[in-house]
């Protein structure tokens, strides 16, 4: 049996940030298991611009963004093993893995979670009709486009909104195909709002909201696609039909945080984020087991995903050196009003050394609101905000001050207020 002072599942860019924080804490004996043959995760599929304006102040594609932490973590002499499948993690920080040289057992004082995201299935949606050839989750026809150099078809229709949808509606323009549309089942996007302008509106493809697929067509091969408006309770309106003639489906239907890992483990997981429930250090309801990134919740950001994850790295080595003990209780953190979520569950004030960043989202577009915090049934503060979406996430501050102000405060609730 190996023995580490911390094992972080995940070579993405939540688990490279992750190991670099902990270098940075201090932390020497560390090692990083990721499944597929190369660092960097889902970003090297990515090769679209948009990452890094936060964290470099530049413009980069997913596999530069990758490069350069993949870089950092090889500077900073940082271990790792490819192609190395976790299979278990126990609770007392037993990680089981395979790889090449066969069943490996790594003893940690303290795991971090950085598995990322998978699509949601298309089983998940039920579509009337058959399966043909041609129906493919968006990432997987990014691969096929952006890694293998093959493009699935010629007229394209998306299913769903979200931004791996939107790029991918933009990138198959790109390589000559049609995109007759993309269908949203909600009156909004999932995605941001730069993706619907840069995919969508600059190539003319038009985005049709409060819609949805309720028909598949064709035999062997995808011939076609039958769509409808549906109402206010997300059913289809009889007499909205109609049909379009395409041989390539893409579905961009949501992102679920990988955890089976963690559910095995028996961590508690949100039934809203699928990911799991934290403290404001990121750890879980398992002891010694942190969480970060797209395992903890969907992010939009990749630069948001960095910068959690060096933190959850920060505090896994205070962890491991004693200085940050699992708290007993802490603040409950909750939403209200148009909030769907919000992450840190709960929130120990003694650990908060200066301030700490709280990430939210909202269940719908609301405009012109305030976003207010109330400690118990005290608003602390609130600010203007002249529009969210679902698609964007979110994210406030509170400051060690402000925690001071209410000493014996034993709810924290964020919620939207006109």
């Amino acid at each position: 049996m190996k023995k580490v002072d911390i094992v972080i599942i995940g070579g993405g860019p939540a688990g490279l940030a992750a190991a670099l924080g902990a270098k940075d804490a201090g932390i020497e004996n560390i090692i990083i298991l990721e499944r597929e043959q190369y660092l960097g995760g889902i970003l090297n599929q990515c090769i679209h611009n948009g990452f890094g304006l936060h964290v470099f102040k530049e413009e980069l594609t997913g596999p530069e963004y990758a490069a350069r932490y993949e870089e950092r973590v090889k500077q900073a002499k940082i271990p790792y093993l490819l192609n190395t499948m976790v299979l278990d993690i126990t609770r007392d920080k037993k990680v089981m893995a395979v790889n090449r040289d066969g069943l490996l057992e790594i003893k940690a004082e303290a795991v971090i979670l950085a598995m990322g995201c998978r699509e949601r299935p298309r089983g998940a949606i039920n579509i009337p009709g058959r399966r043909p050839v041609g129906i493919y989750a968006a990432g997987t026809a990014q691969k096929f486009v952006n890694i293998d150099g093959f493009v699935p078809g010629k007229e394209v229709v998306v299913l769903g909104s979200g931004d791996i949808g939107l790029i991918m509606a933009r990138r198959m323009t790109f390589e000559g195909a049609a995109v007759k549309a993309v269908v949203e089942l909600m009156p909004y996007s999932g995605g941001l709002k730069r993706n619907i302008v840069q995919c969508l509106d600059d190539f003319g493809i038009p985005l049709k909201l409060s819609h949805t697929v309720t028909q598949i067509k064709g035999g062997e091969r995808l011939t076609g696609v039958t769509i409808a408006r549906v109402d206010e309770n997300l059913k289809p309106i009889p007499g909205t039909e109609e049909d379009i003639s395409c041989d390539t489906l893409l579905l961009s239907v949501g992102l679920i945080p990988d955890n089976e890992l963690s559910r095995n483990a028996g961590i508690a997981l949100s039934n809203i984020t699928g990911g799991p429930v934290v403290d404001e250090s990121l750890q879980t309801s398992v002891e010694g087991i942190f969480a970060c990134g797209n395992t903890l919740h969907v992010h939009d950001l990749v630069d948001f995903v960095s910068a959690e994850s060096e933190q959850a790295g920060k505090n896994a080595a205070e962890y491991v050196r004693g200085k940050r003990p699992r708290p007993d209780g802490g603040i409950t953190l909750s939403t209200k009003g148009g909030v769907r979520y919000a992450v840190p569950a709960s929130i120990d004030p003694g650990n908060v050394s200066d301030k700490i960043d709280i990430r939210f989202r909202v269940s719908n577009v609301f405009k012109n609101r305030y976003v207010a915090v109330y400690f118990d049934d005290t608003r602390l503060k609130r600010h203007r905000r002249l529009i969210l979406t679902p698609g964007e996430m979110e994210t406030l501050t509170l400051t060690k001050a402000e925690f001071e102000k209410y000493p014996d405060a034993r709810s924290i609730t964020i919620a939207l207020e006109e």
